[in-house]
């Protein structure tokens, strides 16, 4: 398997769950532009990552791919349960964070180029940053009882804990969310999470 990521990007969470599951893989760093060539839009025609190769079998998209491989490896647990109801659990937190949180910060990493207007621009930053604590608020909620957003740590938690990483990045302050910052701690001291960051030179 070849996975094609970005350092930093949400491509993070497929590369731990690889790490997770202990089987061999190839990881493939990406700059921005490298995603636009000829060569990567005949494998991936959005031009994104993550992007998964197994065989002949190539796959984009971050849910999809954390599905696939969750079926290929069940012994990982890579939504943090086999049951119904925790794999359930653990995807809705997933797709909520995939899907709305990480939509939100859009507007934070580049606007189209045709808004023009500064002081609209920054009016669409500033609405984002309050719709990304609003929604983070969610997962804060759901920390105050439990260590993990399902019943044990999922792919759904490392997705938190990228988002957490960009809101650090961009300044955006979520300290008034108390139980985020532990959880941040908590996962990064994950061995599978510490190993990607290091294979991503990232720091902790």
């Amino acid at each position: 398997m070849k996975l094609y990521y970005m350092a930093g990007a949400c491509s993070l969470v497929p590369h731990t769950a690889l790490e997770w599951t202990g089987a061999e893989y190839d990881a493939e760093a990406m700059k921005l532009a490298d995603t636009k060539t000829p060569e990567y839009l005949s494998l991936n025609p959005q031009g994104a990552v993550p992007l998964l190769v197994d065989d002949e079998f190539v796959l984009p998209q971050n849910v999809a791919i954390l599905s696939y491989l969750d079926e290929k490896f069940p012994e990982a647990k890579l939504f943090g349960s086999r049951t119904a109801e925790g794999r359930a659990t653990a995807m809705r937190w997933l797709t909520f964070l995939n899907g709305d949180v990480h939509k939100a910060f859009s507007p934070l990493f580049h606007l189209p180029d045709y808004v023009q207007d500064e002081g609209f621009k920054a009016d669409m930053q500033t609405h984002a940053r309050s719709e990304i604590l609003r929604m983070l608020a969610q997962a804060n909620t759901r920390l105050e009882t439990q260590d993990y957003l399902a019943e044990n740590i999922s792919v759904a938690d490392v997705y938190l804990y990228v988002l957490l990483r960009w809101c650090k990045g961009l300044k955006i302050d979520y300290s008034e969310l108390a139980n985020l910052e532990p959880f941040y701690q908590r996962i990064g001291e994950n061995a599978g999470v510490k190993s990607v960051l290091a294979q991503e030179g990232l720091q902790p």
